[in-house]
């Protein structure tokens, strides 16, 4: 092949994805997307199809931007598509039509919930839109694939159509919006939008129209937002939607009457649109960029945009300090970009600090002994940056505090909501919600734990977070942060000065005070920050005397009640019994039902763990003495896994000292640039303890049961590598912990997944069926709670309801399978397979359970707490050649299961592969398809 064909053969499949067709990079060269560069760089191979696609140049005109892809109800927190929206009333069928057609006029009907692009054809074909609808969303789709000119049979585009009447004007206009809107005006012949100044010279556009665009009145306001009545463009109805943070996509946000509805109005967005820069980092690295640009970026996320506008509109913040704060964010985000060129931009403007109500200059942190003399020289010469500052620890504390009580989360229906909303549905009492929300008001921010926004009194009254008949008392207790007026001087004096002064009642002021310094400290009102406990004594807004009373409470000082326990206790005290919202970082108050496990941390545990302090914690604790108590506490470590590890402790199956070697470890692996020798020194010096399954097993166990080799065994000895780098080998990890089993159900009818139990109990599977996938459970050490993704004893899994009581003489029986039975000549812990040989167990009930253990990892050895390889089980007497043959053989007199969608008996494994995985936690779910 002569270098001449190659070349064309090479730029015939030169072509990248457009609309609706491939397009070529000659068309993209033609219309001006690419220059001749990179035109020839395509072609002699020197970039990919892939590298000049994903160019934001390029991107925009062969897909465009983002459209109004669903809608989003924020009552429910429910994404939905503008079609169902419409079939379930929450948009009128006007305003979904026009929704759709722009869609369709843009080039694909959007699933918001598959995050899924399709033509209209395969959207009425899957259901996203209706029939009825078809023809009308495939003459909008024309604006794409093009219109015929019924004069010259030629493909005409969308703006030609309408000059030529084919269309109706405000139809066509409308269309004609969404695709300027979406990325460009949208050349049909070679399916791909193009530049204006193209666009011109084709003749798909003109200067008439561009000026009807520019300046729209309301006959060209073609969309229409349902929550304000008012008649906008397309761009500003896409301006108002929010950021799905799965998907990307943009959402139209529905709000019931009376809730609050956040959007950017046009006198705002003129000045985000004028306020620009050129020291952003990123992908906008040396170019002039408006404000605007920077917060609808990948950078910042749709929270933060919120949060940011709405400060700036109620004149929290200046339109420096946002600019500011954004530019940080985006250098955050991109590294490369080096520190000093964001400084210039941000600590020329201004060294204010965002305090609890209003700003704070860095002459005030200063003074207030929160940063010292060093770091002030550093803010004022530009070698630190505001933000920089304001992530220190010992900052951000005094700053904004630390977790307070946000709300509740009702652990049997796994809801979160307001303190206020549990009050109404008679979840807590009257008294208990006041004075948890006294508590927010006391340290200046109300909280909405659904929606992760902090407010004011004001704003929590006027969004329904608080009902209006509570706003005054609610007020009141505010001015712990604002200050109140000493009546005799006027000045503005702090919350204990007012107690001091009995304008305020002794025990509802010391419950607010507590609840400040459980919180990060005394708020200093005249500042708007907290302040360290000496500076507090120095300006007159703490005492000794009251030190000890906080110190040392007693009933009369414990102003805040656990409504499961029936205590009365102090702030820091309920809050440490709270759990943390994984996806929020909120701290929330667990109600339980009478009768259902409640998990807590007592004072007794909770001072053995404030006492195990070390020195080796890695991360933002290196080189510090920190408190076991302290790092459980820490963003390091998972709710889940705090909880297990401390219950673990409270039962005596782990070890003081494992437990810190384990939590050193989680930090470590969250912190890799930490060295891993500095651990090992602290985790393998102490031990080289495993978690088995029902205890402790040693290095030693695991050499000798031929799970770990020698080499391996003298790594962990000299530290080389640590128990949880072993533990996670797979080699180990199955012996340890076994496989999947069988942990729950799936109802296909209703995609409903519940314990096999709860199961049981609808119906749904029989009581032998249930029974024994449960004794399969026990035999294997784990009863599982597949929707709170938990692995429990049977203990624990009756006293939590994940199986009922009248099962449990049978569960504890199988559960023995795993901790051994008892030989009753010589006393000793037999096997399973040993009780079964000796018939201390039914012949097909000890088959039944010995097959699920090997169909889960390995027959369990109950003397040491870990799976064995087969070899090892044979030596050891838990096994033989005579039942592997029958294992290994079935008939139908071993096939202990059965599978109720069949009716047939069947092997463990064989019903196990019949499962499916639930995506979300990882279980293996048995399928009820009736």
């Amino acid at each position: 092949m002569s270098l001449h064909e190659k070349g064309q053969r090479d730029r015939a499949v030169t072509t990248f994805r457009g609309i609706k067709k491939q397009v070529s990079a000659q068309n993209l060269l033609e219309s001006k997307i690419i220059d001749k560069e990179l035109f020839e760089d395509l072609s002699s191979g020197k970039v990919t199809v892939d590298q000049v696609s994903n160019m934001d140049s390029v991107h925009k005109y062969l897909q465009g931007t983002d459209c109004i892809a669903g809608v989003f109800v924020q009552s429910t927190k429910q994404t939905m598509s503008i079609y169902q929206a419409k079939s379930k009333g929450l948009l009128t069928p006007g305003t979904s039509l026009v929704l759709l057609e722009a869609q369709a006029a843009i080039g694909f009907m959007v699933d918001p919930l598959k995050n899924k692009k399709l033509s209209v054809e395969e959207a009425v074909a899957q259901g996203v839109v209706g029939t009825e609808w078809k023809s009308k969303l495939l003459s909008a789709e024309r604006a794409v694939t093009g219109y015929t000119d019924p004069h010259t049979g030629n493909t005409i585009s969308l703006f030609q159509a309408l000059k030529k009447d084919l269309i109706v004007k405000d139809h066509g206009i409308r269309l004609l919006e969404a695709q300027i809107a979406t990325g460009g005006i949208i050349d049909p012949v070679y399916s791909h939008r193009v530049p204006v100044e193209v666009a011109y010279q084709r003749g798909y556009f003109d200067e008439e129209m561009n000026q009807i665009l520019s300046d729209p009145g309301d006959d060209t306001k073609g969309f229409f937002d349902p929550n304000t009545q008012e008649n906008l463009t397309y761009l500003q109805l896409l301006d108002r939607c929010v950021k799905d943070p799965l998907t990307g996509l943009r959402l139209l946000v529905i709000v019931k009457k009376g809730e609050f509805y956040f959007y950017i109005d046009e006198h705002t967005k003129t000045i985000l649109q004028s306020t620009t820069t050129n020291k952003a980092g990123g992908k906008f690295q040396g170019k002039e960029v408006s404000l605007w640009d920077l917060i609808y970026s990948e950078y910042i996320e749709e929270e933060k945009k919120r949060d940011l506008v709405q400060q700036f509109k109620s004149g929290t913040i200046t339109i420096e300090y946002f600019l500011e704060h954004v530019l940080t964010i985006i250098q955050q985000k991109t590294p490369r970009v080096t520190v000093n060129t964001t400084t210039t931009t941000t600590t020329t403007k201004s060294s204010a600090f965002r305090g609890i109500k209003k700003q704070v200059t860095a002459q005030n942190l200063l003074e207030s002994k929160i940063i010292d003399k060093k770091i002030f020289e550093e803010l004022s010469s530009g070698k630190v940056t505001v933000d920089q500052v304001s992530n220190m620890d010992s900052v951000r504390k005094y700053l904004q505090g630390t977790d307070c009580i946000a709300g509740v989360f009702v652990q049997s229906t796994k809801q979160t909501m307001s303190i206020y909303e549990a009050k109404s549905k008679g979840l807590l009492t009257p008294g208990t919600s006041l004075v948890l929300l006294e508590a927010q008001a006391a340290i200046g921010v109300m909280v909405d734990p659904l929606k992760n926004k902090k407010l004011s009194v004001e704003e929590a009254v006027a969004q329904g977070v608080v009902g209006t008949e509570w706003k005054s008392k609610l007020l009141s207790a505010e001015r712990a942060v604002t200050g109140y007026t000493d009546p005799h001087t006027g000045n503005t004096i702090s919350l204990f000065q007012a107690l001091k002064k009995d304008l305020i009642v002794k025990d509802h002021g010391i419950r607010l005070l507590e609840a400040q310094i459980a919180t990060g400290g005394i708020i200093d009102p005249v500042y708007s920050h907290r302040v360290p406990v000496e500076v507090a004594y120095q300006r007159g807004y703490f005492d000794e005397e009251m030190n000890q009373i906080l110190s040392d409470p007693g009933d009369d000082t414990k102003g805040f009640f656990d409504p499961n326990t029936q205590e009365n206790l102090t702030y820091l005290q309920l809050l440490d019994r709270c759990v943390k919202d994984p996806l929020t970082g909120l701290r929330l108050l667990v109600i339980v039902k009478k009768g259902e496990f409640y998990f807590y941390i007592d004072e007794h545990t909770k001072t053995i763990l404030q006492s195990t302090t070390t020195n080796k914690a890695g991360g933002k604790f290196q080189g510090k003495e920190v408190s076991l108590w302290d790092l459980i506490y820490s963003e390091y470590i998972e709710e889940e896994k705090k909880r297990d590890l401390v219950q673990q402790f409270k039962s005596g199956t782990i070890t003081i000292e494992y437990f810190l070697e384990h939590v050193l470890t989680i930090i470590q692996q969250k912190t890799p640039s930490v060295t891993v020798n500095t651990i090992t020194t602290t985790t393998t010096t102490k031990s080289s303890a495993f978690q088995g399954i029902k205890k402790q097993v040693s290095a030693q166990n695991l050499l000798e049961s031929k799970i770990i080799d020698k080499k391996i065994f003298e790594e962990l000895s000299s530290g080389k590598v640590t128990v949880d780098q072993v533990s996670n080998m797979d080699s180990v990890r199955k012996y340890l912990q076994g496989t999947d089993c069988i942990a729950g159900v799936f109802v296909q009818s209703t995609k409903q997944t519940m314990s096999i139990y709860e199961a049981k109990s609808k119906g749904l599977l029989t009581p032998g069926t249930s029974l024994v996938l449960l004794e399969a459970q026990a035999a294997i050490g784990v009863m599982v709670d597949p929707l709170k993704n938990k692995k429990l004893s049977v203990e624990e899994a009756v006293a939590q309801g994940v199986v009922g009581t009248e099962w449990k003489g049978k569960l504890l029986s199988a559960e023995r399978a795993v901790t051994g039975y008892t030989d009753p000549h010589t006393g000793n812990t037999i096997s399973l397979f040993q009780a079964l040989k000796k018939d201390l167990i039914v012949k097909d009930h000890g088959i039944r359970l010995l097959e699920a253990q090997i169909a889960t990892g390995g027959i369990i050895d109950p003397v040491h707490s870990h799976r064995v390889p087969v070899e090892v089980a044979y030596q050891r007497g838990y096994f033989d050649e005579e039942m592997n043959q029958i294992l290994s053989d079935s008939g139908d007199d071993t096939k202990g299961f059965f599978d109720p969608n069949t009716q047939e008996n069947l092997t463990y494994l064989q019903l196990l592969n019949r499962c499916i995985k639930d995506p979300h936690t990882g279980f293996t779910l048995l399928i009820l398809r009736k």
